[in-house]
């Protein structure tokens, strides 16, 4: 971002209650966060349930910030620092609203691609993926973690340079219409939407509504130049294609997919002919449509640390069908589909198929997620705890079990949040799933996680193997006892249960 303070007034709607000593300054970054201010941002004071932005505009201000948007008056000392200073104080009516306005000034001035991303599961991961491949060749900007909300995705935006080449661009949803909203200032050119699956299901009511959802990425997409990535292996393909019109607008679509090219589906073996057939064959797709480009994983295999290698193919971008060998550093089978979707968006921009497999082999998984741990007790930790719905808990505990150790495998399971009257079922889902896997203790701590221990049991499991953990401390107290040098432990949760604390207790 490189905005002065009268550009920002302008397209805020904000008025000066401390003017600029320079007005040509120019404002090069934004954060609501006083303690993270570098000189040359915009302060955001931000209101909160327990703590206010406006009390630390007068940090902001000595940590170097030009500009300040508030939503209320300051007091003295603060318009007197601000004018010592030579900062601009501005009075918006809403300061979170601020944020997005003024991402869409910046939007207007960027030159490069801006591609945007969603899914159920997997958005992190994929994102850092197409950042990575991407930026083997071109500049890139992309969404640093998963601030993919309200603030975070504007704040993405306002990172990128006006020449950068590449915007990636993640975007989180909770209910229907967030994400055109989003789209509304983000105007992406270039739409990916990595899986249609259960999460926030309480608020949406269905998967359907789910995939109308998500589907809002591709309807903003533009007409004759938009690019619109789409997961083969997922059974709302079809929907996802009819439902944003692709064809009919002229949008092109490029399939990614962990089995194959769907239209060697019939053909080749090693192909998921029942995964491709959803793409053309679902009622909703779109009818004889010419064969879109796509890149698929063959001859897909794990190594003793759960690590996917594979036959990455790419067609339709050239006039040749192209291959490179790939192996992930990420862990788990679910992580192939989301290298297939970076190497489409990378193949879609260019970038030989030997060059995005060089990248994806060298991108690192995301601190909480599938991270392998060493303890001091001489066991495994695999700290999956940051979040969980029901798609991703099963990817989990499956990548969980593939992994190679001389000990037992112990998988600590806590509550799933947002399932609202799902929530019983979803949760009995994964006990019968997690009777089924080489499992040989299974702690379950919560409310809603004891139906996953009841679901195990009632699906076999030996109930001596099965653990009602009602607290965090008493997690620790089976542990104690039951893991031992050479095990490996899963933990995984929604955040709000708080198991990173499990995490640390056992590593440390």
């Amino acid at each position: 971002m490189r905005l002065n303070a009268k550009q920002i007034a302008a397209c805020t709607g904000g008025s000066f209650i401390a003017e600029p000593l320079d007005a040509r300054t120019l404002a090069t970054g934004l954060t609501w966060d006083s303690r993270d201010v570098k000189p040359g941002d915009v302060y955001v004071a931000l209101p909160g349930e327990r703590v206010d932005g406006h009390d630390f505009v007068g940090a902001a201000l000595r940590a170097g910030a030009v500009v300040a948007l508030v939503m209320q008056p300051l007091d003295e000392a603060a318009l007197l620092l601000a004018r010592e200073m030579g900062a601009a104080v501005i009075e918006v009516p809403d300061t979170a609203h601020a944020v997005a306005d003024l991402a869409r000034e910046w939007r207007t001035h960027l030159r490069g691609r801006v591609i945007a991303l969603t899914g159920s599961t997997g958005k992190t991961t994929t994102k850092n993926l197409v950042r990575d491949v991407l930026a083997s060749t071109f500049t890139v900007a992309a969404t640093a973690g998963n601030q993919n909300n309200e603030l975070g995705v504007p704040k993405t935006l306002l990172t990128a340079e006006q020449d950068t080449q590449a915007v990636v661009v993640e975007m989180g949803m909770r209910g229907a219409g967030q994400i055109a909203d989003l789209c509304d200032y983000v105007r992406p050119d270039w739409g990916l939407v990595v899986n249609v699956g259960e999460s926030h299901i309480e608020l949406l009511g269905s998967r359907e509504n789910i995939a109308r959802a998500k589907a809002e990425l591709l309807c903003a997409l533009p007409e004759g130049t938009g690019r619109a990535f789409v997961n083969a292996d997922d059974d709302f393909a079809g929907f996802l294609r009819a439902h944003a019109r692709l064809d009919a607008r002229q949008v092109e679509t490029v399939l990614f997919s962990a089995g194959c090219h769907p239209e060697r589906a019939e053909a080749d073996p090693l192909c998921h002919p029942e995964r491709a057939k959803r793409v053309e064959g679902s009622p909703a797709a779109p009818a004889e449509s010419a064969p879109a480009p796509a890149v698929w994983a063959e001859r897909i295999e794990l190594d003793e640390q759960g690590r996917p290698r594979f036959e990455l193919h790419a067609a339709g971008f050239a006039p040749e069908e192209e291959s490179a060998p790939c192996a992930l550093n990420l862990r788990g089978l679910h992580n192939v589909g989301n290298a297939c979707a970076a190497a489409a968006v990378g193949r879609a921009s260019g970038i030989p198929l030997a060059r995005c497999a060089e990248a994806l082999e060298a991108s690192e998984p995301e601190a909480g997620r599938q991270e392998v741990l060493a303890a001091r007790g001489g066991f495994t930790v695999v700290n999956d705890a940051y979040n969980a719905n029901p798609d991703s808990m099963r990817a989990s505990l499956a990548t969980f079990c593939a992994l190679d150790v001389p000990g037992k495998h112990v998988a600590v399971l806590g509550d799933m949040g947002e399932l609202g009257d799902f929530a019983p079922a979803c949760h009995a889902g994964i006990g019968a799933f997690a009777a089924t896997l080489p499992l040989e203790r299974l702690v379950c701590v919560g409310e809603l996680a004891a139906l996953i221990a009841d679901a195990a049991e009632g699906a076999g499991m030996d109930p001596g193997r099965i653990v009602r953990a009602g607290s965090i401390s008493e997690v620790f107290g089976d542990l104690d006892v039951s893991v031992e040098p050479g095990d490996a432990v899963l933990v995984k949760a929604s955040h709000f249960m708080g198991l990173e604390r499990v995490v640390e207790g056992l590593v440390n």
